[in-house]
C-alpha cells in the first residue's frame, strides 16, 4: 500500500491504461499544457505527447461529440469537464449519442468512452457551480454513474470504467482531489456495481456516497459514543446500483439513512428508499429517513450554504430520530 492524493490517483489510473492500450486517449479543457484544472493529468503530456493528451476550447458540446465519435470508431476516450456544471452543454452528446448508440445500431456501435470532473458543491461557487449530477444521469438507461470517496476507490473503478464497452460518467468532487488515502500498489480493478460497506454496525444502516461520505463515517464514529453501533454504507456506484448489499444490511440492522448532496425531488435517496421498502418492507422498524441538499438553488453565502447541505450533526439527529421512530 502506499498513500497518494485522490488527482494523483487519477494519473496513476489514467496513465497505466494508456500505457495498456494504444486506443486510450484523454481530450478536455486544461488537460495538457495546464496538467488538468485540478492536476489531475500532471505529467501526461509529456509522457503521452499531444496526439493522446488533447487540449480542447471550452465547448462542451463539441468535444463530447469528437469523442463519442472516436469511441464508436474503435477508440477509448475520456473526456475530463472541469464541472459538470458546465456538461450540461454537452448532454445531447452524452444522453442522446452515448447512452442509446448501441441499441439504436443494433448492436452495431458500442460507444466505450469514460466522461469524468468535478461534481456538487465546492464551497461559495453559488447556484450554477456547485449542482449534484447524479440523479440526472443515472436516469438515463445506457449509461453507468460512478462517483467515488477515497484516492483506493477513485483508481480502482477508474480502470474498469476505461476498460468498460459501455459509456461511464464518473463524478468526482473538487474538495477531494488533495485528499490523501491508502491505495494498492500494482495492478488492481475494483468492478463498477458493487457497493462497499465501510463499517459494520448493528442498529442502524447508513447509505452514501462520494465526498458526502467522509461526514457519514464521522457521523458513525459520534453515534457510537452514545451506544448506536451504525453500519455505513459506501455506494461507489449509483448505476447500476447495489440494491443487494442495502436491502442485507437492512435485514440486519432494521433502520436506514440515506444522504447525499443533490435535490430532494427525483433523487438517488428517492430510488434507494422505494427499493428497499419494496423488497425489505417487513425488516423496517422504523420510516425510512433521507437528507439532501435543500430544494432551492445552491445559496453563495457561508450560513446558508450550512444549511443547504446535509452534515454531521444533522446525520447524527437522524440516526437519533430513527433509533426511537416506529413504523405506522
Amino acid at each position: 500500500m502506499k498513500e497518494i492524493q485522490f488527482r494523483e490517483a487519477i494519473a496513476e489510473a489514467m496513465s497505466e491504461e494508456m500505457r495498456r492500450d494504444e486506443r486510450v486517449f484523454l481530450m478536455g479543457e486544461e488537460v495538457a499544457e495546464y496538467n488538468g484544472a485540478y492536476k489531475a493529468s500532471k505529467g501526461m503530456l509529456d509522457e503521452f505527447g499531444a496526439r493522446r493528451v488533447i487540449d480542447t476550447p471550452i465547448a462542451e458540446l463539441g468535444f463530447s461529440g469528437i469523442a463519442v465519435g472516436a469511441a464508436m470508431n474503435g477508440l477509448r476516450p475520456i473526456v475530463e469537464f472541469m464541472t459538470w456544471n458546465f456538461a450540461i452543454l454537452a448532454a445531447d452528446q452524452i444522453i442522446n449519442s452515448a447512452a442509446k448508440m448501441l441499441q439504436m445500431s443494433g448492436g452495431q456501435f458500442n460507444v466505450p468512452i469514460v466522461f469524468r470532473g468535478a461534481n456538487a458543491q465546492a464551497g461559495q461557487l453559488a447556484a450554477t457551480h456547485s449542482q449534484s449530477f447524479e440523479p440526472m444521469y443515472s436516469h438515463i438507461p445506457g449509461l453507468k454513474v460512478i462517483t467515488p470517496s477515497n484516492p483506493a476507490d477513485m483508481k480502482g473503478l477508474l480502470k474498469s470504467a476505461i476498460r468498460d464497452n459501455d459509456p461511464v460518467l464518473i463524478m468526482e468532487s473538487e474538495r477531494m482531489y488533495g485528499d490523501k488515502g491508502m491505495v494498492p500498489e500494482g495492478e488492481y480493478l475494483i468492478p463498477i456495481g458493487v457497493a462497499d460497506v465501510v463499517k459494520e454496525g448493528t442498529d442502524i444502516t447508513i447509505v452514501s456516497f462520494g465526498k458526502i461520505m467522509k461526514d457519514c463515517n464521522k457521523a458513525a464514529e459520534e453515534l457510537a459514543k452514545e451506544g448506536i453501533n451504525a453500519e455505513v454504507i459506501d455506494l461507489r456506484t449509483i448505476r447500476p446500483l447495489d440494491i443487494d448489499t442495502i436491502i442485507k444490511s437492512v435485514k440486519k440492522t432494521n433502520r436506514l439513512i440515506i444522504v447525499e448532496e443533490s435535490f430532494p425531488v427525483g433523487s438517488v435517496c428517492s430510488e434507494v428508499a422505494y427499493r428497499v421498502q419494496r423488497n425489505a418492507f417487513d425488516y423496517l422498524d422504523a420510516p425510512i429517513q433521507r437528507l439532501t441538499q435543500s430544494d432551492t438553488p445552491f445559496p453563495f453565502a457561508t450560513t446558508l450554504i450550512a444549511e443547504a447541505l446535509p452534515d454531521v450533526s444533522k446525520i447524527v439527529k437522524a440516526a437519533k430520530e430513527a433509533m426511537y421512530l416506529k413504523k405506522a
